[in-house]
C-alpha cells in the first residue's frame, strides 16, 4: 500500500526520526536509541517514511544507513505555502488595523 506524505509525517514519532536524520545519515539502531520503543517499532516508522520516499535507504557495508529525501519535503512546503499567504494576509490587515487605532488614540 502506498502512503500519503502526509499520513506520514502525522505521526509525532516519525517527526522525530525526520528531525533526527535531517542532521545526518543513521542506521535504525542509532534512531532507536534516541526512543523509548523498540528497534522494530522504529523499523515500522522507518518503513512507513520510505514509502513515502520522505528518507532514502543506504547500504554501507554491512549497515543501512536511513538519510532525508529534502526534494520529498519541499511537497509539503509547496501544500503549506498556500495556507502561509493566507496567514500573511491576514497579520497585514491587523497590522493596517492596529496602526489605525493607534493614530486614533493620539
Amino acid at each position: 500500500m502506498r502512503r500519503d506524505i502526509f499520513q506520514a509525517i502525522a505521526d509525532p514519532t516519525r517527526r522525530a526520526i525526520i528531525t533526527l536524520i535531517a542532521l545526518q545519515a543513521m542506521t535504525p539502531n542509532a534512531i532507536a536509541d534516541n526512543f523509548h520503543t523498540t528497534r522494530q517499532s522504529v523499523s515500522k516508522h522507518l518503513r512507513i517514511l520510505t514509502e513515502c520516499d520522505l528518507v532514502k535507504q543506504e547500504q554501507q557495508g554491512r549497515e543501512i544507513y536511513y538519510s532525508l529525501q529534502i526534494e520529498k519535503m519541499k511537497e509539503i512546503d509547496k501544500w503549506l505555502d498556500q495556507f502561509r499567504k493566507i496567514w500573511e494576509t491576514r497579520f497585514s490587515q491587523l497590522d493596517k488595523v492596529l496602526s489605525t487605532i493607534k493614530k486614533q488614540k493620539k
